[in-house]
C-alpha cells in the first residue's frame, strides 16, 4: 500500500505530513497487541490510519485458505485510505503497535479547503498505485531469489538505518512474496553464503546488507 516514511522514529510523525497547526481535524491513538486485527476486509472504511510505532500488515485470504500480504506499513506510514466505502484488505499488527486514527469524513472535509493536504493525499494515492504495480511485477516475473533481494532492498530503503531490522517473520515475508517459507529461508541462506548479506542476533531478523550492488543486480 502506501510508502510514506516519517523523518525519524525519534520524532513522532505528523498527521499526513502536516503539523498540528495546519491540520484542523482531530485524531486519536490506539494500541494493538501483536496479531490483533485493526480492521477487517469488507468492513466500513470510516478511518484512515497512521503507524506511530510497530508495524502493520495488510492481507487478503484467498479462496483456498492461503494468505496474500499486499503491504507492510512501518512507522509513519499511512494506510486504510480507500477509494470506496469498505476496506479491501484486512490489517493486523505485526508486533505490538500504536496506530493513530483519523476520521475519513473529517479528513476529506479539510482536504477540500487545504491545498497542501490535498496534494499530500494525491502523492500518497500515486505511491499506492506505484507500489501495487511493482508488487504485481515482482509476483509475476521474478524468481524466488530476485523476489527476496527486492524485498530486502525495499526494506533497506524504507528504514534507512544501515541494519534492516525486520519486524515480520519469514512466513510473513513468504506470504508477501508469493513463496513458501522454505523457499524464503533457502534464498536468504544463499544470499548469505555468497556474501550479499549477514545476520545479526539469534533470530536472524536483523540483516546487514553487505553487498547492495549484488542485490541490486538481482532486483534489476
Amino acid at each position: 500500500m502506501f510508502a510514506h516514511i516519517s523523518p525519524s522514529p525519534a520524532c513522532p510523525p505528523s498527521i499526513l505530513g502536516l503539523t498540528a497547526s495546519h491540520a484542523s481535524f482531530s485524531s486519536s491513538e490506539f494500541n494493538y497487541r501483536k496479531g490483533t486485527e485493526i480492521y477487517g476486509e469488507k468492513e466500513p472504511a470510516e478511518y484512515v490510519y497512521q503507524v506511530m510505532s510497530g508495524a502493520v500488515r495488510s492481507y487478503k485470504l484467498l479462496s483456498d485458505g492461503r494468505r496474500q500480504i499486499g503491504a507492510f506499513h512501518l512507522v509513519g506510514d499511512i494506510f486504510g485510505l480507500e477509494n470506496n466505502d469498505i476496506h479491501r484488505f484486512t490489517a493486523e499488527a505485526v508486533v505490538d503497535t500504536t496506530v493513530r486514527l483519523i476520521r475519513r469524513l473529517s479528513l476529506e472535509r479539510v482536504a477540500h479547503t487545504d491545498p497542501a493536504l490535498a496534494r499530500h493525499l494525491l502523492v500518497m494515492t500515486t505511491s499506492n498505485l506505484q507500489h501495487a504495480e511493482d508488487h504485481m511485477l515482482l509476483l509475476g516475473r521474478k524468481t524466488a531469489l530476485e523476489r527476496v533481494a527486492a524485498f530486502l532492498l525495499e526494506m533497506d530503503r524504507r528504514t534507512g538505518v544501515g541494519v534492516v531490522a525486520l519486524p515480520m517473520c519469514r512466513r510473513d515475508i513468504a506470504d508477501y512474496l508469493g513463496l513458501t517459507l522454505e523457499t524464503v529461508s533457502r534464498a536468504l541462506s544463499k544470499l548469505h553464503a555468497c556474501g550479499a548479506l549477514d545476520f545479526l542476533g539469534s533470530n536472524q531478523r536483523e540483516i546487514v546488507l553487505v553487498d547492495r550492488a549484488q542485490l541490486a543486480m538481482l532486483d534489476t
